[in-house]
């Protein structure tokens, strides 16, 4: 039940850490106030601050009832580790903790052999090389029923399997970046509140990413990258009504972008997929006609608002060749990525090379709006921006043969272009995304 503040509460809440501390205030305060008047006002306060507020029975008899506001709580010192030993009865409604290296003196982070304990099936080389450290008990952290958010961060001394880590039934955000954590996507099961989950660098993730339907109702927001062991298709994930963001990258997933039908992915607002997928992020086509049909279902997608990364040709395809040894200006090598271009609310996609330095022309996949349009205007300022960039594979829609590529070399440097000498050379980003 939650009651209005009286004066004596808004003075309180308004000063809330040096009138917590002042005792003759409490005297005066705190004595007039019920403890769920009391709980009222932590619910405002940070779980330090609470932490200090506890200076009688009523007080800390509040603290344990507060459900602690949503606020990081971050494990990265043994100090902090004893502090959360405390609010594991003091505080057991905390909502946010994120475990770290426990090796951080004030601003600076040493190093210091002090780790969780070991969980079930440790990878023995780290335990062997972890076991003079001093060690600290980690499964504590389940006494925090009401754990909302848990981000388990690079580094964090954690090494095998710890299913309590998993059963935190209100659990809505994982972030898991942990390079000897043991554990499966099907132990998410028991989290069916669950709507962002983040993984990287996880070698011993493993599982279906089939196993995150169970999160059908509530999942938004899935990242998995660097985990050889998920597998699975993404199309699996097709029908998740809620699912805005799909980013799987360096993962054992596979697929077929052609597959998206026009009911799948309804809510998505961006799309990653690792090269094992057809028409994913680093596949290589194995000819350059192939690209058209992926062009084609991502512009579709894209109508959607989705972000795309970057796709290449293979080096085993025919259409490949080398760029020739003498070649001194890398930003000249043949155009065999691919990406997405928008000017306006028109839309294509064009080859250019890995420097992005070297582009063909556009091919569009929009019509050109129409000159009353509302974004007419900002369509042709963009389009001259476009426009612009082909030098060297200037009236080239797609990439030219090998051929075409060495005469074009030749004529290069054969005119010596101040535009050639005065390039930019980058580097640039590697993964170009939709504006």
């Amino acid at each position: 039940m939650s009651y209005p503040l009286n004066k004596k509460q808004k003075q309180l809440t308004c000063s809330s850490a040096n009138v917590v501390a002042t005792v003759g205030l409490v005297d005066l305060v705190f004595d007039d106030l019920s403890t769920d008047e009391l709980v009222h006002i932590f619910v405002f306060l940070s779980p330090e601050d609470i932490m200090r507020a506890r200076l009688n029975r009523k007080m800390r008899d509040s603290a344990k009832k507060t459900i602690v506001p949503m606020t990081e709580y971050s494990v990265d010192s043994v100090k902090k580790y004893n502090a959360m030993a405390v609010m594991t009865t003091a505080l057991p409604n905390l909502q946010q903790i994120v475990l770290r290296l426990l090796c951080r003196h004030g601003d600076l982070w040493l190093y210091n052999q002090y780790k969780y304990s070991d969980g079930e099936e440790p990878d023995e080389s780290v335990a062997a090389q972890t076991a003079d450290w001093v060690t600290h008990d980690i499964e504590i952290i389940s006494n925090f029923r009401r754990l909302r958010i848990l981000e388990i961060i690079y580094d964090a001394p954690l090494n095998g399997r710890y299913p309590f880590l998993f059963n935190f039934p209100l659990l809505q955000n994982l972030t898991v970046y942990s390079h000897y954590l043991k554990w499966d996507l099907e132990m998410l099961a028991v989290v069916p509140l669950l709507k962002e989950l983040r993984c990287d660098d996880n070698q011993f993730l493993t599982g279906n990413i089939n196993s995150l339907r169970v999160l059908k109702d509530t999942l938004e927001l899935v990242e998995i990258s660097t985990c050889r062991h998920v597998q699975g298709n993404f199309m699996d994930l097709a029908n998740l009504p809620r699912l805005r963001v799909l980013y799987l990258l360096k993962i054992a997933v596979r697929g077929d972008v052609r597959d998206i039908g026009e009911r799948d992915f309804l809510s998505l607002k961006q799309l990653t997929l690792p090269a094992g997928v057809y028409g994913g992020c680093g596949y290589k086509f194995q000819h350059i006609s192939d690209a058209i049909d992926v062009a084609r279902t991502y512009y579709l997608i894209r109508k959607q608002r989705s972000d795309l990364l970057i796709r290449e040709l293979s080096e085993d395809s025919p259409d490949w060749y080398d760029s020739p040894d003498e070649l001194d200006e890398p930003a000249d090598s043949p155009p065999f990525n691919i990406i997405f271009v928008q000017a306006g609310s028109r839309m294509g996609y064009r080859w250019q090379n890995s420097y992005y330095c070297e582009p063909c022309e556009v091919n569009w996949l929009d019509p050109e709006p129409r000159k009353e349009s509302n974004d007419y205007e900002k369509y042709l300022e963009e389009l001259h921006e476009i426009e612009e960039r082909p030098d060297l594979f200037r009236g080239f829609n797609q990439p030219p043969t090998s051929e075409q590529y060495h005469r074009l070399l030749l004529r290069r440097w054969n005119s010596k272009s101040p535009i050639h000498v005065a390039r930019q050379r980058g580097p640039w980003r590697i993964n170009i995304l939709l504006q």
